[in-house]
């Protein structure tokens, strides 16, 4: 049994991801503030177990106590290979360093590195003697700045260094474990909508967001979803590697 671990599942990627995993019978526990009925009515559809753990990841508390129970609760379920799918993440604050406000920065980097680090370090441990998979979800926006994205381009560069490192230790031990990143480009999700929000004076390339939507240039997250499950189920995952949406989907 394969058994996926899908954090910020209640909406966009995560759900799209959760999705596809219940449809080819993986079985899935997510972590959100909120449940997502569709995927709970799915599971029973498809009998496969799903179970959603409450959590806010801008709080230290709740994220060592979920992984926690994560680890009770898969210890119980024996899966023979974990999927660990650190997907949550937040865009804002979308403003231009020395209009940020300190807590805006702290939960920023809670979210979007310090909880998937924390999630990965949990799943990776050495006496887990059960293949675990880390998935980062990352962005473009980790190899170039961009105006009004200071805190979104810095955690998710620091994600990127994380799992190349990570993959870089685990060579030394001959770790059954694997850690990969994926940049899933520009989809039609509830970020989107919050990006193309935001001000001009905090955000030079609205202009460029707003067309996106208006001209259909968003990506469907299920197709990126189903692109991601598919790498998981080859045996052709390269270790540390940071995968452009457009090695998964190169026809596009």
């Amino acid at each position: 049994m394969k058994l996926a671990i899908i954090t910020g599942a209640s909406k966009g990627l995560g759900a799209a991801l959760a999705k596809d995993c219940i449809q080819k019978g993986i079985s899935v526990f997510t972590v959100s503030r909120t449940e997502n009925k569709e995927l709970e009515d799915l599971s029973k559809k498809h009998e496969t177990m799903y179970k959603q753990f409450s959590c806010d990841l801008s709080s230290e508390q709740e994220i060592e106590d979920v992984t926690d129970q994560l680890h009770y609760d898969l210890q119980e379920q024996k899966p023979e290979q974990v999927w660990v799918l650190n997907n949550a993440g937040v865009v804002d604050p979308i403003e231009t360093v020395g209009n940020l406000e300190q807590n805006e920065i702290t939960k920023h980097f809670q979210v979007n590195t310090i909880a998937p680090m924390t999630i990965a370090n949990k799943f990776l441990h050495v006496d887990n003697q059960v293949p675990t998979y880390v998935v980062n979800i990352t962005s473009g926006a980790a190899k170039r700045p961009m105006h009004g994205w200071s805190m979104y381009c810095s955690s998710k560069a620091a994600i990127n260094m994380f799992t190349e490192t990570t993959a870089l230790e685990q060579q030394n031990t001959d770790s059954i474990h694997r850690i990969i990143a994926v940049s899933p480009g520009i989809m039609d999700t509830p970020m989107q909508g919050i990006i193309r929000g935001a001000s001009k004076e905090s955000f030079q390339q609205l202009e460029k967001f707003q067309e996106y939507k208006e001209q259909g240039l968003l990506r469907n997250p299920q197709e990126v979803a189903e692109s991601i499950i598919k790498l998981l189920l080859s045996s052709s995952i390269n270790n540390g590697h940071i995968y452009s949406i457009a090695e998964l989907l190169p026809e596009q």
